[in-house]
């Protein structure tokens, strides 16, 4: 199973070139009152259905960068929906203003746990989309977005977080991850305190999930 993660996670830093019919769309949903706009991109030219991945931003939002990272993923065979945290329209303007808005949902699980949901529930109405093979990927404040959606006991196959916090309010939540977990992480990352790591791994085995954790040497924050 890590076998192919880990293969996952090196072709999403690579390019995919191929003859498919890759189509983007900037689609809107909800999430009770509040207005989301995440990015969709598939291959127009495929048959039958395709494993669904979300793709989870930084604390900037939702940008081009995951936009094309959903690309990626349409190009690899898959659906790929870039979601939208935050909301319509709400993007921060520079670190203090993400810092801000990112703390408002990490210290809020519940809210973190239900947005998230609200993007796999989008997901899951497309006819395109295999409902039973979805995964999530995160980055940074998204690695933390996408093992929340693990520990709200989504149905989903696999969580693979790039160089994402790992702190958990609730450990004991990790009893209703149902994902197998792979966590990618720069070994000199100083913002993923020491104390917080060993409580995910503690909270990992004793929650006996399918979980793996790779160190990449010399490597700091936001090494993708």
């Amino acid at each position: 199973m890590f076998r192919i993660w880990t293969a996952f996670a090196v072709l999403m830093m690579v390019s995919c070139p191929g003859f498919a019919q890759i189509t983007g769309d900037m689609i809107e949903y909800k999430d009770g009152d509040i207005t989301l706009q995440g990015y969709m991109s598939y291959d127009k030219k495929a048959q039958g259905k395709a494993p669904g991945v979300l793709v989870i931003h930084d604390w900037m939002g939702l940008s081009a960068f995951y936009k094309e990272i959903a690309d990626k993923l349409a190009k690899m065979g898959y659906v790929g929906f870039a979601v939208d945290v935050y909301g319509k329209g709400v993007r921060p303007n520079n670190n203090k203003e993400a810092a801000e808005l990112a703390k408002k949902y990490k210290s809020d699980r519940e809210l973190m746990r239900k947005r998230i949901n609200a993007g796999l529930d989008k997901l899951k109405t497309y006819d395109n989309v295999d409902k039973g093979k979805l995964a999530a990927i995160g980055f940074c404040f998204g690695g933390t977005v996408a093992l929340e959606l693990a520990r709200s006991g989504a149905d989903i196959e696999g969580v693979v977080t790039f160089h994402g916090g790992l702190d958990s309010p609730e450990p004991e939540a990790g009893e209703n991850i149902k994902a197998s977990i792979l966590v990618l992480h720069g070994a000199d990352d100083p913002y993923v305190m020491e104390t917080d790591i060993r409580a995910f791994k503690e909270e990992m085995k004793k929650a006996d999930v399918d979980w793996q954790m790779i160190y990449y040497g010399n490597a700091v924050h936001s090494f993708t």
